[in-house]
C-alpha cells in the first residue's frame, strides 16, 4: 500500500514538473506568453434569474392592462399603477451590473388580446406561483414576493366583473 502512496506522489511531481517545462517551451517558442481563453463573463445569481423573470412578467401584464385602459377602462388604472409599482421595486433588487430583459415584442403584441377574465385569471395564477418562489432568495428578495402575490390575490377578486 506505500509503495503506491509513493508512486501516485511521484506521478504528480513528475506530471506537474512536465507541465511546468512544457508551459516554458511554449513560451520560448513563441516569444510571447500562452493565449489565455477569454473569461466567461459571471452567470446571473439564481436569485437574479427569478427577477429577471418577474420583471418580463410584470411588463407583459402592465401591457394587457394598457391595452384594455386605452380602449376606455379607466377603471383598471389603479391595477396597472399597483404592477408599476411592483416593477420599479424589482428593478431595484436586480444587481447593477446585470441588466433586466428588455420588454419583448410579444408583451405588446399579446396586449391586444386583453380582457377582464384573461386578467383574472392571470393575477390568480401568478398570486399562486409567489409561493413556490421565495425559497432560497435572500429575506427582503422574499418579503417583496410575498407581498406582490397578496396583491394579485387581491385583484383577482377585486377586479370588476364588467367595464
Amino acid at each position: 500500500m506505500r509503495a503506491r502512496q509513493l508512486s501516485r506522489r511521484a506521478f504528480l511531481a513528475a506530471g506537474g514538473a512536465l507541465l511546468a517545462s512544457g508551459t516554458a517551451a511554449l513560451t520560448a517558442c513563441t516569444g510571447s506568453e500562452p493565449p489565455q481563453p477569454p473569461a466567461a463573463p459571471p452567470s446571473d445569481s439564481p436569485e437574479t434569474v427569478l427577477l429577471k423573470g418577474l420583471v418580463a412578467e410584470k411588463e407583459r401584464t402592465i401591457a394587457l392592462y394598457s391595452s384594455l385602459i386605452a380602449g376606455g377602462a379607466e377603471k383598471l388604472v389603479p391595477f396597472r399603477d399597483r404592477h408599476q409599482a411592483h416593477l420599479n421595486e424589482l428593478r431595484k433588487h436586480i444587481p447593477a451590473g446585470s441588466a433586466p430583459p428588455s420588454p419583448s415584442p410579444s408583451a405588446t403584441a399579446s396586449a391586444g388580446k386583453a380582457s377582464l377574465s384573461r386578467l383574472r385569471e392571470l393575477e390568480r395564477a401568478a398570486a399562486a406561483e409567489r409561493p413556490r418562489q421565495l425559497g432560497g432568495v435572500s429575506p427582503g428578495v422574499a418579503q417583496l414576493i410575498a407581498s406582490i402575490g397578496a396583491c394579485e390575490a387581491a385583484h383577482a377578486v377585486a377586479l370588476p366583473r364588467s367595464l
